[in-house]
C-alpha cells in the first residue's frame, strides 16, 4: 500500500467516524402538561422521545445510528420483527437491566425478557400509557392473497406523554382502527410503497382522524410534495417534513 493512499484511507476513515461521533439529527420539542417532549427523528422508522427524563427509543436501528454513542434506553418500543425495524445489535447497545422492552409477539422470538403487546393491549411504561393498535396492509400485498405485513402480527403505537398523545403508526396502511383513534396530537405515519401507504391513503386517513401535527416517516422515495398538495386545504393538520426516508 502506499503512502499517499495509506494517508487517504486515514482520512477518509476519520471522517467517517467524525461523522457518525456527531450525529446530527433533526429534533423538535413539544409541549405537554409534565414538561418537555423531545422528538430525535433518527430516520426510516426510527425515533428516539426524551421525556421527564427517560429515554423511549422506537425501533432502532444501526444502519442509521452508531448506538453506542445514544442515550441508554428506559425503554425500548418494537413494532414489528422486520430487520429495519427489529435490531438485535442496535438493542444490546443501548439496553440495560433495567430497561423496558416493549414488542410484538414475533420480535420476542429474537429479543427475550420483553413486555409482548399484542393489538389491542394497553400498558403503563415509566408513566407513559401505550396503546398497541393493530398495523397491517389491506391492498398491498406479496403475492396474491399475502399482504407485507399480515393483521394481528404487527403493532402501532399511541403513547401518552402528560397530556400529548403520540401515534406511532408502524408499517401499516390507512385501516379502519387508525381511522377510530381520537385526540391525537402528533402522529407518525409511513409512506413507502409497497409496502405502507400511498400520500393518497394517508390523507384519506388525516382527514378521518385529525392529528394536529402529522409526520410523514418511513417515507423511502415517495415524493413528499404529492402529500403536501394533497393536503392543501385540510384544516387543523400542520404538516412537519422532517428527514425520515
Amino acid at each position: 500500500m502506499s503512502r499517499v493512499y495509506s494517508i487517504f484511507l486515514l482520512m477518509f476513515l476519520l471522517v467517517v467516524t467524525t461523522a457518525i461521533a456527531k450525529q446530527d439529527f433533526q429534533t423538535d420539542t413539544i409541549k405537554t402538561s409534565s414538561g418537555d417532549l423531545k422528538i430525535t427523528f433518527i430516520g426510516h422508522g426510527t425515533l428516539m422521545f426524551d421525556y421527564g427524563g427517560k429515554i423511549f427509543h422506537v425501533d432502532p436501528w444501526s444502519k442509521l445510528a452508531d448506538y453506542s454513542k445514544l442515550p441508554k434506553a428506559d425503554a425500548i418500543i418494537l413494532t414489528h420483527e422486520h430487520p429495519d425495524h427489529l435490531d438485535p445489535d442496535a438493542i444490546k447497545k443501548i439496553r440495560t437491566k433495567d430497561t423496558v422492552v416493549v414488542l410484538t409477539e414475533k420480535c420476542a422470538q429474537t429479543i427475550p425478557g420483553g413486555v409482548i403487546m399484542h393489538n389491542g393491549d394497553t400498558k403503563t411504561v415509566d408513566g407513559v400509557k401505550i396503546e398497541a393498535i393493530p398495523a397491517y396492509n389491506i391492498v398491498h400485498m406479496r403475492a396474491p392473497g399475502v399482504p407485507y405485513h399480515p393483521k394481528g402480527v404487527g403493532n402501532g403505537y399511541v403513547l401518552t406523554f402528560g397530556d400529548k398523545r403520540v401515534y406511532v403508526a408502524g408499517d401499516t396502511e390507512n385501516t379502519p382502527e387508525m381511522k377510530s383513534l381520537k385526540d391525537i396530537d402528533v402522529a407518525f405515519l409511513p409512506m413507502n410503497l409497497p409496502y405502507t401507504m400511498t400520500p393518497e391513503m394517508v390523507v384519506d386517513a388525516v382527514k378521518v382522524f385529525k392529528p394536529k401535527i402529522l409526520y410523514p416517516y418511513h417515507t423511502g422515495d415517495t415524493d413528499l410534495s404529492k402529500l403536501t398538495n394533497l393536503m392543501e386545504g385540510v384544516k387543523g393538520v400542520d404538516v412537519r417534513l422532517r428527514n425520515m426516508k
